[in-house]
């Protein structure tokens, strides 16, 4: 496993870039599928957002200046992407991206990718009914173990907001849930 900060350079020299980016897809692809999979639910869909960020990162490797890990800035990158082709597509089917997030959770149980049981649906739904920043919040905490503060450079916002965010998301979730079970 290559290191990030030789990762980097290799990607910024034009003579070792190509298998620096093989070397970068094979270190991340999975984490950052599993990452955009949380936000776009459908395989088809993370898929297409994956390939979107690995171009993005690949066109834009020269921009990136060491202030935050290489992780962190690829994880907004794909962030972005994931918001952006949500918002995309609840606009196309002229729906609010809170209600197309909730629909397509509840094609969870006939997706052939999805290998949860029923109370991991039902979490997927409650977190469905998040608003978009609690959503991501929720995800990059519970499911990713991130800290507060790689969370705070990868969506560019205050630690405080995001315990905020995270608190009322676990709230919500929980009432979620016992309406559901019980």
């Amino acid at each position: 496993m290559t290191d990030d900060i030789t990762l980097v350079k290799q990607l910024q020299n034009s003579k070792t870039r190509d298998k620096a980016f093989r070397i970068l897809i094979t270190q991340y692809k999975e984490r950052l599928y599993w990452h955009i999979r949380k936000i776009v639910v459908v395989h088809d869909d993370a898929d297409d957002v994956l390939q979107n960020t690995f171009v993005k990162i690949f066109k834009n490797i020269d921009k990136f200046n060491n202030q935050s890990k290489l992780y962190s800035w690829m994880y907004r990158i794909a962030t972005n992407e994931s918001i952006t082709f949500i918002n995309k597509k609840a606009k196309k089917r002229n729906v609010a991206f809170s209600d197309y997030q909730e629909k397509l959770t509840n094609t969870l149980e006939s997706d052939v990718y999805f290998s949860g049981d029923e109370i991991q649906l039902i979490l997927q739904k409650a977190i469905a009914t998040l608003p978009q920043k609690q959503q991501l919040v929720f995800n990059m905490k519970y499911f990713d173990d991130l800290k507060y503060n790689e969370i705070s450079t990868i969506l560019e916002t205050s630690v405080g907001g995001l315990k905020a965010s995270y608190f009322h998301a676990v709230k919500k979730i929980e009432k979620y849930i016992k309406t559901k079970t019980n």
